[in-house]
């Protein structure tokens, strides 16, 4: 369920975080450190991956992880090992990864490449590669408290000569609620290794991590500082976090008071309209009548509209995705791809109106861009907007025939709008496609249930609810209950 998934980020205001987990304190810590580097198709096997794979192993440990630790592993290998920490996973607990290697930005997302792919077209990325995004969501849908990303793989790779059309370097990460994501050197871009036995991102982390005392943003922060000093500028780590509760690396630090957060937007937000949730649309364009919910339907149909929330400047503006891609932007004010990915962030901290400003510029800058008009579907949806959500899901499914995620949108666009047999139909055909779409499957157990089959309804939500313990807040969040 990447879109969901994608939008779950929650709004946090704090800017220090400390640890305070009843998880983390009674050692449900759980690490999976990776570390490739011989990669047939390059010139030489790197240097630095297996001995800072082993080095950060070992520094988890001493702070109270339970670490399996990988070397070279093939795809098959690093799908095992990704399946083994999912299984431990328990309510509330951290889990942490470490990728040393390769690393490769396609589609919008960041792919860790293991040893024995085969990559000679985009294509190939995205079957042979691991995807970070994929990844945390489904820690997240495990019922992971906080996931941490720390990705060593802004390597120049022997992949990018067979593109036509290349991204250097890695690309922002959109993840759930309370991950913090660490990558060695900025967004798109690209460093050497420096010929020695470790890499600097790595001295400089495990520097950090044994200061007492600090919490993970500020352990990364000082590592970002530590790292751009040593390089004299020219390697720059990037850091993004939606952190939800307060976490150290080292177990018992004491907390610290949350510096309050006071600022707002220096422009006001504009509201998307929002028309009466009982507002019959059609399902998409033809002749066929629309369908129309019964009254005593429509009556059992418990709408919400999402709350309002503000927007402080340091959860938006000093956000680092944002500021990067607002720099770029500022470039080029047609950077559709900046415009593209800053909606998708905004989307993810709440900020609707915002979020669809800048989906309506990549769409028009490419109107043919399936992933812009159904995330806008989906920001519609959210905020209400009903009808103009399902003209942006039926377009990118014209573009796009059987796109689960613009399926899975409709299905949310329908049940909102109280045609809940559309509604089950739009379900029906994303879980075809991909049967663990756990948003899908509990908008089908709503659907269903308001359809009168209570007991096929309640089936779906409990399977829903087993795979991701959140599914139900998150339908709360779109207005939905």
């Amino acid at each position: 369920m990447r879109i969901r998934l994608a939008l779950l980020l929650a709004f946090t205001i704090s800017v220090t975080l400390v640890a305070s987990s009843d998880a983390a304190d009674r050692g449900d810590r759980f690490a999976l450190v990776i570390g490739n580097s011989k990669y047939p198709d390059a010139e030489a096997p790197l240097k630095e991956p297996i001995n800072d794979a082993r080095d950060v192993a070992a520094e988890l440990k001493r702070n109270g992880f339970n670490v399996e630790i990988g070397e070279n592993l093939s795809g098959d290998a690093m799908r095992r090992a990704f399946d083994r920490l999912y299984g431990r996973i328990k309510p509330g607990s951290v889990s942490l990864i470490f990728f040393s290697g390769f690393g490769i930005q396609s589609n919008r997302q960041s792919f860790l490449i293991p040893v024995d792919a085969q990559i000679w077209t985009e294509a190939d990325v995205r079957r042979d590669g691991i995807s970070l995004e994929t990844v945390l969501g489904e820690l997240n849908s495990r019922g992971a408290g906080v996931k941490i990303a720390l990705v060593d793989a802004s390597r120049r790779n022997p992949f990018e000569r067979r593109f036509r059309s290349f991204s250097a370097g890695l690309a922002p990460v959109i993840a759930p609620n309370g991950t913090l994501v660490m990558y060695s050197a900025a967004l798109s871009s690209v460093i050497s290794d420096n010929g020695s036995d470790h890499s600097l991102f790595v001295q400089q982390l495990l520097k950090e991590i044994r200061v007492p005392e600090l919490m993970a943003e500020e352990t990364l922060n000082r590592t970002r500082v530590g790292v751009t000093r040593a390089s004299a500028g020219e390697q720059v780590p990037w850091i993004s976090s939606s952190l939800a509760e307060d976490f150290s690396f080292i177990p018992g630090t004491a907390a610290r008071p949350p510096v309050p957060v006071i600022a707002a937007l220096s422009t006001p937000p504009q509201s998307s309209p929002s028309p009466s949730p009982s507002l019959v649309l059609q399902q998409s364009p033809s002749s066929a009548k629309p369908e129309v919910p019964p009254a005593d339907e429509q009556a059992a149909i418990k709408i919400e509209k999402p709350p309002v929330v503000a927007h402080p400047v340091v959860a938006l503006a000093d956000d680092p995705t944002i500021r990067n891609l607002t720099a770029r932007l500022v470039d080029n004010p047609d950077d559709q791809n900046a415009l593209y990915r800053r909606g998708q962030v905004y989307a993810s901290k709440g900020a609707y109106d915002l979020a669809i400003k800048d989906f309506d510029g990549s769409i028009r800058l490419n109107p043919k861009d399936v992933e812009a008009l159904n995330y806008r579907c989906w920001a519609r949806t959210v905020t209400g907007d009903l009808k103009a959500a399902l003209k942006d899901c039926n377009e990118a499914l014209r573009l796009r025939p059987n796109f689960v995620d613009a399926l899975d949108s409709r299905g949310l666009v329908n049940l909102k709008s109280g045609m809940t047999k559309n509604a089950v139909a739009d379900f029906d055909a994303a879980l075809k496609i991909n049967p663990r779409l756990t948003s899908s499957l509990y908008g089908r157990g709503l659907a269903k249930k308001r359809n009168g089959a209570t007991a096929e309804g309640d089936l779906d939500i409990a399977n829903a609810k087993a795979m991701d313990p959140n599914i139900a807040k998150e339908y709360a969040d779109y207005g939905v209950r």
